[in-house]
């Protein structure tokens, strides 16, 4: 089956430069840049740039015809496995698996917060009442009852609340972006893990016919000894081979019970609960994807990749804390007011109370704080630094990983293929060691050799097609797939004030 690598460039309305300068007008992967086209970017950040090649290492060995065809869509790549009870495990997994449930709560938790950041820019209203009971000694007793509202509001002049929920915002976009993370990498466990299983289940079914074939030989080897046409040496050669090949089963079923139990517990089942309902395909081929990926150029490659923009988007929140801190060195404004009732009865607040009201305006600025205020906007700068880094690391690791699993990818392709050929030759060479064992033209040793060749080929064969399955996957993961961008698309929609509120 021939592998097509092709890279394709998506057309936007303003093309990025391939070198990051900075990150002063573009991220690599801003959060916010819809596929449509481009925004601004954060204010100017101090950070080392990213060289981006144009190409994957792998695409020279593309086919320049094929350069206009469409990138593959991966949201839901394991369905180019054409595996009905893989689709079903992961989509088990991505419903329930733990760490997606913590990483959902995680989201809805950030969101919660960058709502109470939002309200900082709107009047507080509270509604207050008390009564008091007043006597002076040798007089009378007085009563005093009050109703009424209080309002308070501190305008955001230095934009210090404005700069909160930025950072609440982008804080917000890097949960949704983890959660995609996590989803891209339960899918992806799944399917290695369920590809393992069936590549174990294969190989045990292997082992299984070769060693039926192999007590065949020894029973053989048994009666020409009695018939004294061999010795005990042939007879004790073909019991080891058959202990040998018997041996590796146990090993097989390990794998194979191991492989069960993760695909249990990454559903949120009890490790042993899926046993019937796999074994219930015990036989199944081991799957592999279509090949036929066309792949995006590098820059659009990491705009797919969750982690990359869960590290933008913490670059943005630890600039706008900058700004945060940064505003807190200048004056504080509050308006607040009073408007209700007073009564010395409690029924005369309804009829005949007396309306009391008040505003007051205050300000308020540090003085001396023995430098706190400035240390707090060296260290937010400081922690601005560390976040670049991690995105300049994120950044690198993500290209070296599409690049890891692109060759790994085709060599894996490449031995498959010969290894299908040599499973071929050993075939036809162990016929003919038969043949012509039977004929008296080669002794047993011939025999035995030529038959543990054989299974170590169609072993070793089993094993590259598991691990091709694996590759597939593995390269999906590092392209971003397998994850929903619906919560992205729907926090960089809401107003800059803040999401929706029910």
């Amino acid at each position: 089956m021939p592998y097509r690598l092709v890279a394709h460039r998506v057309r936007t309305s303003c093309p990025l430069p391939c070198r990051v300068r900075g990150r002063a007008g573009v991220l690599l992967v801003m959060t916010g840049l819809s596929l449509s086209g481009c925004m601004a970017g954060p204010s100017p950040l101090s950070s080392s740039s990213v060289v981006v090649p144009a190409s994957w290492s792998a695409s020279a060995h593309s086919a320049a015809g094929d350069i206009d065809k469409p990138v593959t869509s991966l949201t839901n790549w394991w369905r180019r496995f054409d595996d009905a009870k893989l689709v079903s495990l992961i989509d088990m997994a991505l419903q329930a698996n733990t760490s997606v449930s913590q990483a959902r709560g995680a989201l809805a938790q950030s969101r919660a917060l960058w709502d109470v950041q939002s309200a900082g820019l709107f009047p507080g209203l509270n509604i207050k009442a008390s009564a008091q009971r007043n006597r002076v000694q040798g007089g009378d007793t007085s009563n005093t009852f009050n109703a009424g509202f209080d309002a308070s509001w501190e305008p955001d002049v230095f934009g210090g609340v404005r700069a909160g929920i930025a950072a609440s915002k982008a804080d917000a976009l890097a949960s949704a972006a983890s959660l995609g993370d996590v989803q891209v990498s339960i899918a992806a466990e799944v399917a290695v893990d369920y590809i393992q299983l069936r590549g174990g289940q294969a190989r045990e079914a292997i082992a299984r016919s070769n060693l039926a074939s192999q007590i065949e030989t020894l029973q053989l080897t048994q009666w020409r000894r009695d018939a004294g046409l061999l010795t005990a040496l042939e007879v004790e050669q073909a019991r080891s081979l058959v202990e040998q090949t018997r041996a590796q089963i146990p090993l097989l079923q390990t794998a194979s019970a191991l492989a069960e139990h993760s695909l249990a517990v990454l559903t949120h089942h009890a490790p042993a609960d899926l046993h019937d309902w796999l074994a219930a395909c015990q036989g199944c081929p081991v799957p592999l994807a279509v090949a036929d990926l066309v792949l995006a150029f590098p820059l659009d490659t990491l705009r797919q990749r969750p982690d990359v923009r869960a590290a933008e988007s913490r670059v943005s929140a630890a600039a706008a804390r900058v700004s945060v801190a940064d505003a807190a060195r200048f004056p504080n404004f509050a308006l607040s007011g009073t408007l209700g009732l007073s009564a010395s009865t409690l029924g005369g607040l309804g009829n005949g109370a007396s309306l009391v009201a008040g505003l007051l305006g205050s300000a308020a600025m540090p003085l001396f704080d023995a430098g706190m205020t400035r240390a707090q906007v060296r260290a937010q700068q400081a922690a601005l630094v560390q976040t670049e880094a991690a995105y300049d690391a994120v950044v690198l690791a993500a290209l070296k990983d599409v690049e890891d699993n692109l060759v790994t990818l085709q060599n894996d392709r490449n031995r498959l293929q010969s290894l299908l050929q040599g499973n071929d030759a050993s075939q036809n060479a162990l016929q003919l060691a038969l043949q012509r064992y039977q004929s008296g033209l080669i002794d047993f040793q011939v025999v035995l050799d030529t038959q543990r060749a054989a299974f170590t080929m169609q072993d070793s064969v089993l094993s590259a097609c598991t691990s091709l399955g694996a590759d597939h996957v593995r390269l999906y993961k590092a392209l971003g797939g397998g994850w929903d961008t619906q919560d992205i698309s729907r926090l960089t929609t809401v107003d800059a004030a803040g999401p929706s509120r029910p």
